[in-house]
């Protein structure tokens, strides 16, 4: 193999390019050896330089490659010190930038570029480079170079290595060997690239040396490497079918999620005349979802989780979020999920996933044992690691997996999650806004009942959102005819677009079919809608002046003492006030949060707060109903009765009190019986008391 790829002339052409462009580069690389192994090369600068070598690297990479790193040898300074440096090559012309579902027979043999995510990874293994045998009949170490998969081992006794030359059993000297790190990945088609109901596909990709270990399944990548196919086996018989896999070369990794639009000139124009107009928010509004009829608050909200607010890092390595997370819990047909898939193709990255559905991996991430790593244990990314970077839409949280809901407050807070299973101890990135949507237990949703008690999800997990709407289908002329005309009209438009599209001969004109479709045609179309938040997150950083800072401020500590008994705000609302006040300014390009972007993040998370954060008892805001699912009201109650209980089993020759009793004496404290009863069953419910005999109660912990 190596007689093959050696070619004299090509090492010195290799060696010319070196000396001349990348000699300091060269030198860098041999200080930090052995930390730095390998020596990246931009495409364009050997284009440049030297066009056939460039030509010949895309079409016989081997060759190419094996003699670069001949002559990188030959280079002073890596000469000097004996070095064996990599030779890497990044940034692949567009022309051999190619899909996986695209990859053909004559691409096999080629330089290319895949774009994906990495799905599933293996642990890094060491590989045999070089095997050193020993012959059984005269003690004779033989040497070998690994080129396949499949161990390559002597038939004879080399006697050009000293040994006898004769047919023999051989015992492979692992302590004489050589071994390389190696490492296998599998890469995975962009979701948002694929049509319809098109399964995504993948690819195996073989990492060697100081490629391995830097990447995590989630991370979006271009993979620069050679396409060559691997032989299947069925048992001990060989096929004819073959794998194509890749061997990689270089990785370059995609952070942000928002540089894969492609933003022109023309159209950095058009957003920023945009961007001025004094409608911009009502615009936005109706161009998100148009088909939707209503629901204002809600796709006002949605918007401002497009844009985000901004993630920080902090001296101290603390990270605060910039993404907003927002949930729907409503009644049934009020178009919660059609809004999740809207948001789910508007968005890049943006992964759909219903908590129902979601297996194996599930939301979060998963240690599978599987084929792709013979046997062994890999990681398995989910959807919210798949969605880094983008955003999550989930259908139906609350019917999620048990292993998913503990994982996933630790996904929405610190964004990341933490695997540790089958000795596999990782943490993934998840830096990603989530779009939940709930249905109530009872069907629909009762605004007197605590929002935890109506859907299956802990109170802890319901307060890491930064926004809840509840969604009620309450009968209203007015309203319901308005939907009604919406949705009706929607119908016949589209009813009339696709008669004009099929039948040669309609009654209906084209100008009829333009003032039908005015009803759902969006201000700003998608693509636009798009681009505008791409610049925006590209370019925007805003920072909050004085007067928006002491507005949230004020309006934190004023509701906070606006009740003495009842625990109005956490923090965690002030940071949701933050959140939505910088992607209020990242929507109008100001690098400045103000007071207007200050009052639309107090008005919607007022919205929020009046609508499951309102203690029907007492009429006043109180957050311990989404923290913890009791109101302030009720704890105090609880903690009566529960004294109450106390005192009387003190007081009875069996132990126990009484339930009339309990009743009675609540009286006597100012209760009414009925919530008494209430909270008597919730105690019992959460275990705080027990019933020993019918009608008597004991605490718990007696």
């Amino acid at each position: 193999m190596v007689k093959l790829l050696k070619d004299e002339s090509l090492v010195s052409q290799w060696q010319k390019f070196f000396e001349e462009y990348c000699k300091s580069d060269i030198e860098n690389v041999a200080l930090e050896y052995p930390e730095k192994r390998s020596l990246y090369v931009d495409y364009w600068d050997i284009d440049k330089a030297d066009p056939k070598l460039a030509e010949l690297l895309l079409n016989q990479p081997y060759k190419a490659l094996y003699n670069a790193e001949e002559a990188l040898k030959n280079i002073d300074a890596a000469s000097e010190n004996k070095l064996q440096l990599h030779f890497r090559v990044t940034n692949i012309p567009d022309t051999n930038k190619i899909l996986i579902r695209k990859i053909r027979a004559n691409h096999l043999g080629k330089l290319a570029a895949i774009e994906g995510l990495v799905k599933k990874r293996t642990e890094v293994r060491p590989k045999l480079q070089v095997g050193s045998f020993q012959c059984q009949k005269c003690g004779a170490v033989v040497r070998i170079e690994q080129d396949e998969d499949i161990l390559k081992e002597p038939s004879e006794c080399f006697e050009d290595q000293g040994g006898c030359g004769r047919v023999s059993s051989f015992k492979l000297l692992a302590n004489l060997s050589s071994f390389i790190d190696s490492q296998k990945i599998e890469i995975q088609e962009n979701p948002e690239g694929l049509r319809g109901g098109a399964q995504p596909e993948r690819i195996g990709v073989y990492l060697e040396d100081d490629l391995v270990g830097e990447i995590a399944p989630g991370d979006r990548v271009i993979v620069n490497g050679i396409l060559h196919s691997m032989q299947r086996r069925r048992g001990t018989f060989r096929l004819t079918s073959f794998d194509k896999t890749m061997e990689a070369i270089s990785i370059e990794s995609q952070e942000l999620a928002f540089e894969e639009i492609d933003v022109t000139p023309e159209d950095e124009q058009e957003i920023i005349t945009v961007s001025k107009d004094p409608d911009l928010y009502i615009k936005m509004r109706e161009s998100f979802s148009p088909t939707i009829f209503g629901l204002n608050v809600e796709k006002e909200a949605m918007i401002l989780q497009l844009f985000g607010g901004l993630a920080k890092e902090m001296p101290d390595g603390t990270r605060i979020r910039g993404d907003i997370h927002a949930l729907f819990v409503g009644d049934p047909g009020t178009a919660k999920s059609q809004m999740l898939t809207y948001m789910s193709k508007l968005a890049p990255r943006s992964v759909y996933a219903s908590g129902k559905a979601s297996t194996a991996a599930g939301l979060t991430a998963a240690a599978v044992r599987d084929e792709f790593a013979e046997g062994h244990w890999t990681l398995e990314a989910g959807a919210l690691v798949l969605a880094d970077m983008g955003v999550a839409c989930i259908d139906e949280i609350d019917k999620m997996e048990e292993t998913d809901r503990s994982a996933i407050h630790q996904a929405m807070e610190q964004q990341e999650i933490s695997v540790a299973k089958a000795g596999i101890n990782a943490t993934l990135k998840s830096r990603c806004a989530v779009l939940a949507a709930a249905n109530p237990k009872l069907g629909r949703f009762d605004e007197f009942l605590p929002i935890h008690e109506q859907i299956n999800m802990p109170p802890a997990l319901i307060s890491r959102f930064d926004l809840i709407f509840s969604i009620i289908d309450k009968p209203n002329r007015t309203k319901d005819t308005d939907l009604a005309t919406h949705i009706l009209l929607t119908h016949k438009a589209g009813e009339v677009s696709e008669q004009i599209s099929k039948l040669k001969k309609s009654k209906h004109t084209k100008k009829e079919q333009e003032s039908l479709m005015k009803i759902v045609m969006p201000t700003f179309t998608p693509e636009f809608f798009r681009k505008y938040v791409a610049y925006a997150k590209r370019n925007i950083f805003p920072v909050m002046n004085d007067n928006a800072l002491e507005m949230l401020k004020n309006y934190y500590v004023d509701f906070r003492n606006s009740s003495e008994e009842s625990v109005t705000f956490t923090p965690r609302q002030l940071e949701a006030f933050v959140r939505l006040a910088e992607a209020s300014a990242k929507m109008r390009l100001s690098q400045e949060v103000t007071e207007e972007d200050a009052k639309r993040a107090i008005y919607i998370v007022d919205q929020y707060l009046r609508r499951v954060g309102m203690d029907r008892e007492t009429g006043k805001f109180d957050i311990d109903i989404i923290a913890t699912g009791i109101s302030h009201s009720q704890h105090d109650r609880m903690r009566i009765i529960m004294d109450i209980i106390q005192r009387l089993c003190n007081e009875a020759k069996d132990g126990n009190a009484l339930r009339g009793d309990i009743v009675r004496e609540s009286e006597i404290e100012g209760l009414e019986s009925s919530k008494v009863e209430d909270a008597l069953d919730r105690l019992k419910r959460n275990g705080q008391i027990y019933e020993p005999v019918h009608g008597k109660y004991k605490i718990a912990n007696l």
